[in-house]
């Protein structure tokens, strides 16, 4: 599967980026698309996907969160030659209802290509390039999550996973949980990254919190009680546990959370 390039969608969001520099180190054929890059991808613009998916035989599958993956680029490329397709996925996305991705999951699954799903815990980078990173900047981060635990997965080992199952055989038909090496609370995380950055950073783990910082954020009601809801039904599932994924297909251990702590706050992600 060498003489075709690979489809990376995303590849200058978290993981996208990421994964496209590991293929381009590794000397894979990398097609590298966005909104605005040289290869113009855009979920919108349906006259940009056959361009994009010129030339490619395998493909990294995403859509940014709120973006479904709609079947109909699936069935084009599929049609178009590609033959192994990749879907960035979630975990949790059962008992949150995460109705768009369980919709892409069964997309991907029936395309009739052979398929990988990743299923990543919450990224490392939630909190210095994600949607985590106002908060955590103002000092007060708002869950309702209690101590519930997840195993926190930095985005190069997703990315490293992924690059394993586009590149090598054996991994088809297969959903991978793809998970940092421990599970923390979110009150474990945040001391971390407070003793990393030298900021005081203090979590909130009520959904009387959750709700009024997203009230102060400009967040409409409805959408913060519906993600209230969603939250709730995570925390009843109980903890994350973590998978041997990382180590299995990378040959390497996943990056601590103390360790993607300490680089992100030594490059100023939480300066202000």
């Amino acid at each position: 599967m060498n003489e075709q390039a690979i489809l990376v969608l995303g590849s200058t969001g978290t993981v996208g980026r990421r994964l496209s520099d590991r293929l381009r180190d590794a000397g894979a054929p990398v097609r590298a698309a966005s909104r605005h890059g040289d290869v113009r991808f855009d979920w919108s613009a349906p006259p940009t996907w056959e361009p994009a998916l010129a030339g490619a035989d395998r493909l990294f599958l995403m859509a940014p969160d709120g973006v479904p993956v709609d079947p109909a680029f699936v069935a084009l490329a599929v049609e178009s030659g590609v033959r192994r397709v990749v879907l960035l996925s979630s975990r949790g996305i059962d008992v949150m209802g995460d109705d768009r991705l369980l919709a892409a999951e069964s997309v991907v699954r029936g395309s009739g290509a052979e398929w990988t799903i990743l299923r990543a815990d919450w990224f490392d980078q939630n909190f210095d390039e994600g949607f985590f990173r106002p908060a955590v900047v103002a000092g007060e981060l708002a869950l309702p999550l209690g101590d519930l635990r997840q195993a926190f997965v930095d985005a190069g080992d997703i990315a490293a996973v992924a690059a394993v199952a586009l590149t090598s055989s054996g991994h088809g038909g297969v959903r991978y949980d793809v998970t940092g090496p421990r599970a923390l609370s979110f009150g474990a995380a945040a001391e971390i990254i407070a003793r990393a950055s030298g900021r005081p950073l203090r979590y909130l783990g009520s959904e009387d919190d959750y709700l009024a910082q997203q009230s102060r954020l400009g967040v409409p009601r409805d959408a913060a009680a519906a993600a209230a809801s969603a939250f709730a039904a995570l925390r009843s599932s109980g903890h994350s546990e973590p998978s041997e994924v990382v180590l299995r297909l990378t040959g390497r251990p996943p990056l601590s959370f103390e360790t993607y702590a300490a680089g992100a706050a030594a490059a100023g992600a939480w300066a202000e």
